[in-house]
């Protein structure tokens, strides 16, 4: 069973996202909230594996919100958004989020984004991919030493990003390539320092913009 945490400051969109999400038998909305800053104390409350997070709130926003949930060590998250404002998305990006889906999704693809990042999985819905591509391209991480970069990947290393970018768990990885899942991780750890990203969305951004796999329609 998927726990999953409701953060949004309008009702009327929190009881949407639960019709939606409790009508699935693996999911269960365990608690709501409508501002970022009630979001780490209602997470100890109610231990969700996940949190669905809105970016626009009054008082304490849904990227602030997430670092504070990230550093204390809190459950993925999975931004919600009406919006493709490449600079929110990539301090969404910068604060640890693990998924990114527009408001307007289609139940399915919700359903799929909370069952992938829960999972330890990323999702990046195409539509807001390219803004935060954009984001990207003009920071300081997209430097002369991509190409360095992504040359001092091995060939399983090369492997491991292509599908983690896909959205696949470990786990999933470890079937995939008949590895160990244990493996798999030392593939991940390494591939994150030599890329110099701090997490899996990271490193997927970096896996679109080096053309290694196409955006999903």
């Amino acid at each position: 069973m998927i726990r999953v945490l409701l953060v949004d400051d309008q009702p009327m969109v929190r009881t949407g996202l639960g019709l939606i999400l409790r009508s699935q038998p693996d999911i269960q909305v365990v608690g709501e909230c409508g501002d970022g800053g009630d979001v780490v104390r209602t997470v100890s409350e109610c231990t969700p594996d996940l949190v669905c997070m809105d970016v626009q709130m009054p008082v304490v926003d849904g990227v602030e919100a997430t670092r504070r949930l990230r550093a204390a060590g809190g459950p993925p998250v999975c931004i919600l958004t009406t919006f493709g404002d490449e600079k929110v998305l990539w301090a969404a990006v910068d604060a640890g989020a693990a998924g990114f889906e527009l408001k307007s999704a289609t139940p399915e693809n919700l359903i799929e984004a909370v069952r992938t990042v829960a999972s330890g999985g990323t999702w990046i819905d195409g539509t807001l991919l390219g803004p935060i591509l954009d984001s990207y391209r003009q920071s300081a991480r997209s430097t002369p030493l991509h190409q360095q970069r992504l040359d001092a990947l091995t060939h399983r290393e090369l492997d491991v990003l292509r599908l983690m970018a896909r959205g696949a768990s470990n786990r999933e990885i470890a079937e995939q390539l008949f590895l160990a899942e244990t493996t798999v991780k030392t593939h991940v750890g390494t591939l994150f320092n030599k890329l110099g990203a701090r997490d899996r969305a990271a490193a997927i951004v970096f896996a679109y913009d080096a053309g290694l796999v196409k955006p999903r329609r």
